[in-house]
């Protein structure tokens, strides 16, 4: 019989994965930067107009009292962007960071999935209440390690379409492409993600060890 999942659940895994609003404060800084830049011409201006978006959002956040752990790593990422880009003087290397974290995190992700502990099930797991008890069950384990692949092939498309961009130094390409491929991937692979998990019950944790 199959499982349909909890839409509690499914919250909890959007919420994880950073949700729309997180989406919406690491992207428009990086749109800014790219629409600024191409009317300034001018590396500083749009790095710090791109640097001054992310602090925005992140007091809008705080105005509102949501969560601030998306919002941080937003403007904690941006400001390493904004500050390579300043630091070399060249355009395209405000898109840099990003290449590089897709770089990690493919072999990041890949790495644990053939190791056996996918890191979606680390990072899930606790939040969907199975902590890690979804290691003794061979088919939430076997949906972890799918889901996980998925983001393999995001990180990895990522990086074999936007790398030979920066190479080259084609700026609009690769700030478009990193737009292009930034909220539709995710979004494809946050549902894929879903929709792989939701099939399989979560593991409950034995009530003795609940109780602990």
């Amino acid at each position: 019989m199959s499982y349909d999942g909890h839409q509690e659940d499914k919250a909890k895994i959007i919420s994880a994965l950073g949700g729309t609003r997180g989406l919406i404060d690491s992207g428009l800084p990086s749109l800014v930067f790219l629409i600024v830049f191409n009317l300034a011409h001018l590396v500083n201006t749009a790095a710090i107009s791109a640097l001054i978006l992310s602090a925005l959002l992140t007091l809008m956040r705080l105005v509102r009292r949501e969560t601030l752990q998306h919002a941080i790593s937003g403007i904690a990422g941006i400001a390493i962007c904004a500050l390579l880009s300043r630091h070399t003087g060249k355009a395209a290397d405000f898109y840099l960071p990003g290449l590089i974290t897709n770089a990690v995190y493919s072999v990041l992700y890949a790495a644990m999935n053939l190791a056996g502990w996918p890191l979606l099930g680390l990072s899930l797991g606790p939040l969907l209440g199975e902590n890690l008890q979804w290691r003794k069950n061979p088919a939430r384990k076997s949906a972890y390690v799918r889901a996980g692949w998925l983001w393999v092939a995001l990180f990895v498309a990522r990086l074999a379409v936007q790398y030979p961009l920066y190479r080259a130094g084609n700026l609009n390409l690769l700030g478009t492409a990193r737009l292009v491929m930034g909220y539709p991937l995710f979004i494809a692979a946050g549902w894929g993600t879903w929709m792989i998990l939701r099939k399989v019950p979560t593991v409950k944790i034995p009530s003795d060890k609940a109780s602990d």
